[in-house]
């Protein structure tokens, strides 16, 4: 039998372990998401081909140790009859990961696991200059650790008041933990600077006075893990869902280009700054109402939340437009 290349292997979910001729079987599962009825043919393939049992790895996926080398081929075969076949490794697009969003959770903003499917399905395996992971979270609670990934998404969402339903009860300002609502005139004020988009406040809220009155992503970019970990940063605002495969393609194609070896994209940024990028992925979008942000001075790796704004600025009265500062 000739010997296997363990890099190409590598490449296609199949990790060689530290045991001779044994490798490890890592499976394709979008989102964390498998069917009920293919958990009894992994297991089965688990216990026949391996020594009976699965790792799940951080990244929602299931694993499969100590398949011997020439029992691959039998290996594989079997998971393909239900559908189940090998993720990847090495300088390519990874399986994306993601929570279960509005489709399960309250604090979900956006449809997670949907994004999730589609990004897999149109991106996945896609080479690029080293790995590229892409982490899914619906909101700003950020489970899945969009803000340590080569592309993070955040579910986000913008309250909107209906002043004739508040009655002043003030739930909503003790429920934000950021401190983005007081009570002024009976009705809360947002300081637009300070309110993440969580949608806490809503959820709170007896009477349904505040509602959502839009729902989109935060993009970060240039986040990773490992030895020397990264933070990405906020790079856009108020991303749609329909927006979301133009910006992936225009990132990696940016990330083509700029790319010096084997380097990941926050090193990119490191060297070369996010304004470039910002412009050639956001750029277009700005006339439909996404926001660019460039992180503060002194903190080139990871996005703060700004100052309050002072008396005089423009800050966001839920339901009634804009009030001149907090006195006003």
């Amino acid at each position: 039998m000739a010997r296997f290349n363990v890099t190409e292997m590598k490449s296609g979910g199949i990790i060689k372990q530290k045991q001779r001729d044994a490798f490890t079987v890592r499976l394709r599962l979008p989102g964390g998401r498998v069917g009920a009825e293919k958990l009894p043919v992994i297991a089965r393939v688990a216990d026949e081909y391996g020594q009976g049992y699965v790792h799940l790895s951080v990244r929602q996926t299931v694993e499969i140790p100590y398949v011997l080398y020439d029992r691959l081929e039998d290996c594989l075969a079997e998971l393909a009859k239900a559908g189940l076949s090998p993720s990847s490794c090495g300088p390519r697009v990874r399986v994306p990961i993601a929570c279960s969003g509005c489709e399960l959770n309250p604090n979900g903003n956006i449809e997670t696991q949907r994004m999730a499917q589609e990004i897999d399905r149109r991106w996945f395996g896609t080479p690029t200059p080293h790995k590229f992971k892409i982490n899914i979270s619906g909101c700003p609670i950020d489970c899945m650790a969009a803000r340590r990934a080569d592309l993070g998404i955040i579910g986000i969402t913008e309250p909107k008041l209906d002043a004739g339903l508040c009655t002043g009860c003030e739930l909503c300002v003790a429920k934000c933990g950021d401190d983005a609502l007081t009570m002024t005139e009976d009705l809360p004020l947002r300081d637009v600077f300070k309110c993440i988009g969580c949608g806490d406040c809503i959820h709170v809220c007896p009477l349904d006075a505040l509602g959502a009155g839009r729902t989109g992503m935060e993009v970060w970019a240039g986040g990773k893990w490992g030895k020397r970990p990264r933070a990405a940063q906020r790079v856009a605002r108020w991303v749609a869902e329909e927006q979301l495969d133009g910006v992936i393609e225009r990132t990696l194609a940016w990330y083509r280009e700029h790319a010096q070896g084997r380097e990941r994209l926050g090193a990119i940024f490191d060297r070369e700054g996010i304004a470039g990028y910002q412009e050639q992925v956001f750029g277009s979008l700005s006339a439909d109402g996404v926001e660019l942000e460039m992180p503060p001075a002194g903190a080139p790796v990871a996005w703060k939340v700004p100052p309050a704004a002072p008396d005089g600025a423009s800050l966001d009265l839920q339901g009634g437009g804009t009030m001149e500062g907090r006195g006003a």
